[in-house]
C-alpha cells in the first residue's frame, strides 16, 4: 500500500518520473548504439593540421587565434545591445564638441572704432614714408623671435644644425647674411618701380638676382594699384610696440598691408608662410591705431617671390582671416609681455 501511494505521487510528475526510468533503461537498452557512435567518431583517419608544424612558441598568440576561431554568433541586435550597455544610448543631432580657443586677457579691436579718416587729399598720390621711433617698444619681429613654440624651435635648430653640416659655421653665416642682404636689394628694387625711379647700377651677379626676383612678382605687380606707404614705421599707441611696413596699396582693389617675401623652395600655401600672417595682423593692428596714418587697413597680403623666376605666390587675407591672426597675435605679444 506504501509502494502504490509513493508510485501515485510520483505519476503527478511527470519528469520525476522520466527522470526515474530513464537512467536505467538506457543503459540496459541502448549500449551499442552509444558505442557506435562513438566508434563512428573515433573512426575517421585524423586529418593533419598544418599548424602543428609551426613554431608554437614563437606565434603561439597568432596559431591559438587562427585554431581557436568561431564564427561569431552575434547579431546586429546583440551587437547594438552590447554597444548601448557600454557607451550608453547615441545621442542624435549632437554637434561636436569644438575645443576652446584661447582668448587675449586685454584685447584691443584690430579696427579703430574712433579713428577719424581724413578726405583724400590731392598730393595723396605720395607714398608715406615715417622714419622708425627707436623708443623702448619691441618689434614685432623681435616679439615673433621670442615666442616661438617648441615645435617652432625644435625644426629650425634642426634646419640650422643641417645647414652647418653642409655649409660649416662660416658658410652658413655666409648664407644667412647674403639671405638678407638680397632681400634688402629686392625691396629696395621694388621701392623703386613703385616711385618711378629707374634701379641703380649694380653689380651683374646681384642684376641677374635681381631680375629673377622682379619677373617673379610681375604678375602681382599688375594687380597693385594706390600705393600708401613704402617702408614706413609703425607703432601701436595702446599696446606699445612696432614695426617696418614693407607697404600698404590696393591689391584688386582692397587697401591691404603687403609683406614681400623671398625663397628658394615654394610656398603655395598660407600655411607654408609661418608666423608671416601674424606679422601682417599685427602691422595691421599698428597702422589702424597710429595717429600718423589717416586711413584704416583691413585686409593684408604675403607675396612669396622666388629666385629663379617662377610665378610668385600672392597669399591674400581677408578681413576674417585678419582677425584670426590678430588674435593669435595679440597671444604672443602677452607672451612676450609675461616673459619681460
Amino acid at each position: 500500500l506504501v509502494r502504490m501511494q509513493f508510485l501515485q505521487i510520483l505519476s503527478r510528475k511527470l519528469w520525476s518520473l522520466e527522470m526515474l526510468f530513464q537512467i536505467p533503461f538506457c543503459q540496459k537498452q541502448f549500449p551499442y548504439t552509444c558505442l557506435s557512435t562513438s566508434a563512428c567518431v573515433y573512426s575517421k583517419k585524423k586529418k593533419g593540421n598544418s599548424y602543428e608544424q609551426v613554431d608554437q612558441e614563437k606565434y603561439k598568440n597568432l596559431v591559438h587565434s587562427v585554431t581557436s576561431y568561431k564564427t561569431s554568433a552575434q547579431t546586429p541586435e546583440t551587437i547594438l545591445e552590447e554597444d548601448n550597455l557600454l557607451y550608453g544610448p547615441p545621442a542624435k543631432h549632437r554637434p561636436p564638441i569644438k575645443a576652446r580657443t584661447k582668448t587675449p586677457k586685454n584685447w584691443v579691436p584690430l579696427i579703430n572704432p574712433s579713428k577719424r579718416i581724413l578726405p583724400v587729399s590731392s598730393d595723396s598720390s605720395i607714398p608715406m614714408k615715417i622714419g622708425l621711433q627707436r623708443a623702448k617698444m619691441p618689434s614685432v619681429t623681435r616679439i615673433l623671435q621670442q615666442t616661438l613654440s617648441p615645435q617652432q624651435i625644435f625644426y629650425l635648430e634642426r634646419w640650422k644644425q643641417k645647414m652647418i653640416e653642409e655649409l660649416g659655421k662660416e658658410g652658413f653665416e655666409e648664407y644667412t647674411k647674403n639671405l638678407f642682404l638680397q632681400g634688402e636689394l629686392f625691396h629696395s628694387a621694388l621701392e623703386s618701380i613703385f616711385l618711378s625711379e629707374e634701379v641703380a647700377a649694380r653689380d651683374q651677379g646681384e642684376d641677374d638676382i635681381m631680375a629673377g626676383y622682379l619677373s617673379s612678382v610681375e604678375h602681382v605687380l599688375e594687380d597693385i594699384s594706390e600705393v600708401k606707404a613704402l617702408e614706413s614705421g609703425v607703432h601701436h599707441e595702446t599696446l606699445q610696440y612696432l614695426g617696418l611696413v614693407d607697404c600698404v596699396a590696393k591689391y584688386r582693389g582692397q587697401l591691404c598691408v603687403i609683406d614681400w617675401k623671398t625663397s628658394e623652395k615654394p610656398k603655395p600655401f598660407l600655411q607654408n608662410t609661418y608666423d608671416n600672417p601674424l606679422q601682417v595682423a599685427a602691422y595691421i593692428g599698428a597702422i589702424n591705431h597710429d595717429a600718423n596714418y589717416d586711413f584704416q587697413v583691413h585686409c593684408g597680403l604675403i607675396v612669396v617671390a622666388y629666385k629663379n623666376g617662377s610665378p610668385a605666390h600672392p597669399h591674400f587675407m581677408d578681413p576674417d582671416l585678419c582677425s584670426q591672426y590678430w588674435n593669435k597675435w595679440l597671444l604672443r605679444l602677452e607672451e612676450y609681455m609675461d616673459k619681460n
